[in-house]
């Protein structure tokens, strides 16, 4: 599974001109998920998310956590993440997982936020988003469960 956390100060999800999502300051969350992607990996990147410290503290140092600050999520499927640009100039999608297992561990990743007590949004799987981004620092983190970077 991979992640792009970015620490934003809002962050919206539209379908169809319609806001499915909206959160104020915390993360927006591009998740991507893989073949080979179980429940552990769900886990570990729900863990790293909520306790990653990139927020300030009373003496302006990146210290705190989404958890210290009551901050809130917006998850979005991406299965972008998983393009490997590697050969050629068309991204190949061959390790993203589709369909209905990639849905399945999608709701399952949020059902593991939710359980942290925090606001969770979330995109609409599969469909066509436009995503507002008000990036705060910026600050963004890569996040890959099998720990590939």
């Amino acid at each position: 599974m991979r992640a792009v956390v970015q620490r934003v100060s809002s962050s919206s999800v539209c379908v169809d001109g319609d806001i499915i999502g909206e959160i104020g300051v915390g993360f927006n969350v591009l998740i991507g998920i893989s073949k080979d992607d179980t429940f552990e990996d769900l886990k570990y990147i729900k863990d790293k998310i909520i306790n990653l410290r990139v927020f300030h503290d009373e003496n302006d140092k990146m210290n705190l956590s989404l958890l210290d600050i009551k901050g809130e999520i917006l998850v979005i499927s991406q299965f972008t993440l998983y393009g490997d640009c590697r050969k050629g100039r068309r991204p190949n999608f061959m390790d993203a997982q589709g369909g209905e297992e990639a849905k399945k561990l999608y709701e399952e990743f949020l059902d593991l936020l939710k359980t942290s007590n925090l606001k969770v949004e979330c995109g609409e799987f599969g469909a066509d988003m436009k995503v507002k981004i008000n990036n705060d620092g910026p600050v963004t983190i890569l996040l890959d469960s099998k720990r590939n970077f």
